[in-house]
């Protein structure tokens, strides 16, 4: 994984601006991006049974962003979905995320859908997500799952944008290419 070094302040800002973005009122997802990148050895050391179960046990460059996922994922902000996953699995995970639309976006969906391979059943959800003026983004981790978040649709581009200014990827899903 590629991921900016612990000297990089500008790569701080951005990091603790997509936690403030997709955690708006849980300042403890910030404080554990800040954790893990300004003391590395620190988080891996505090953090260590929850890093050991990505086969994680140094520091990296992109502890920060693991810090992240992990953190949202904690608070039910994230969810992690395996590219295997079936549609079952992935509503419930969905459905299960604090930041969940007000608006119930099942009721959009078809029963073919339910049919559709992991990666295709999240673009269909973040169809019908922005359906109801929400949206739904994967945070890469260069890893063959999809870790998932929710938040307002009209924020997507800036937390795609913040997420590249610190060195990392974050895209929209069911979004055609050039919307």
């Amino acid at each position: 994984m590629s991921g900016p070094g612990p000297a990089d302040g500008g790569v701080l800002t951005s990091l603790t601006a997509v936690a403030s973005l997709l955690a708006p009122d849980q300042p403890a997802v910030a404080e554990q991006v800040r954790h893990a990148h300004e003391d590395p050895e620190g988080y891996v050391s505090t953090y260590a049974d929850r890093l050991d179960d990505r086969g994680i046990d140094e520091p990296f460059p992109g502890l920060a962003w693991i810090a992240l996922v992990d953190a949202l994922h904690e608070r039910r902000l994230l969810a992690e979905f395996d590219w295997k996953e079936g549609a079952d699995e992935i509503r419930f995970g969905l459905r299960g995320l604090a930041s969940r639309p007000s608006v119930d976006p099942w009721a959009l969906f078809d029963d073919a859908e339910s049919e559709l391979t992991a990666h295709d059943f999240l673009e269909a959800c973040g169809r019908h997500y922005r359906e109801v003026g929400a949206a739904l983004v994967v945070l890469d981790i260069e890893s063959d799952c999809y870790p998932v978040a929710g938040l307002r649709a009209g924020r997507v581009d800036e937390l795609v944008s913040l997420a590249k200014s610190a060195g990392f990827a974050a895209w929209p899903l069911g979004v055609q290419a050039g919307q």
